[in-house]
C-alpha cells in the first residue's frame, strides 16, 4: 500500500487541517483502546481483543500523522501555534489512555501466565506417581500415565 503524497503546510489553513487529521486519528485510537479495556477489566476477552485489524489501522494512520506532524514542525509552529498547544494536551490524555491500556493488558496476561502455571503444576503433580507417600519419577517415558503429557496453549484468543 503506497502512502499517499502529502505536500508541505504552507499557510494557516494546511496547518489547522494538519492538527484536526492528528487529533481525529488520536481520538479514534484512544475510543478503541478505551473499549479494549473496559472489556477485558470485565474478563471479556474475546471480545476486548476483536478488533485487532482495526486497531492496526488506527495506530498506521496516527503514526502517518505524527510524521507528517515531524516534517511539518516549523509550519505548524508559526501558521498554528494554539493548534499545536491543543495538539499537545490531546497527545498528554492519549498517552494517560494507552498507559492505563498497557497497565490493564499488562495485568490481564499475568493473571492468565498465573493461571497457566497453577493448572500445569496441578496436572503435573496429579500424574506424578508416588512411592510410600513421597513423588517419584517413572523409570522411562513409557511408563508415565495417558495424562502426563505436554500441557498444549493456544496463543489465540
Amino acid at each position: 500500500m503506497a502512502e499517499p503524497v502529502r505536500t508541505p503546510i504552507a499557510d494557516r489553513a494546511g496547518a489547522e487541517a494538519l492538527v484536526a487529521e492528528v487529533g481525529a486519528a488520536m481520538r479514534a485510537l484512544e475510543t478503541v483502546l478505551a473499549a479494549e479495556s473496559e472489556a477485558v477489566r470485565a474478563g471479556h476477552l474475546r471480545q476486548g481483543l476483536a478488533e485487532p485489524e482495526r486497531k492496526g489501522a488506527l495506530t498506521a494512520t496516527y503514526m502517518q500523522e505524527l510524521e507528517r506532524v515531524k516534517a511539518n514542525a516549523v509550519a505548524l509552529a508559526r501558521f498554528a501555534p494554539q493548534g499545536v498547544e491543543r495538539l499537545r494536551a490531546e497527545h498528554r490524555r492519549f498517552m494517560e489512555a494507552v498507559e492505563a491500556n498497557q497497565a490493564v493488558l499488562g495485568t490481564a496476561r499475568s493473571v492468565t501466565e498465573g493461571l497457566i502455571k497453577a493448572l500445569a503444576a496441578e496436572m503435573g503433580k496429579a500424574s506424578t506417581p508416588t512411592v510410600y507417600g513421597a513423588p517419584s519419577v517413572a523409570p522411562s517415558p513409557y511408563g508415565r500415565s495417558p495424562r502426563s503429557g505436554p500441557l498444549v496453549l493456544s496463543r489465540t484468543l
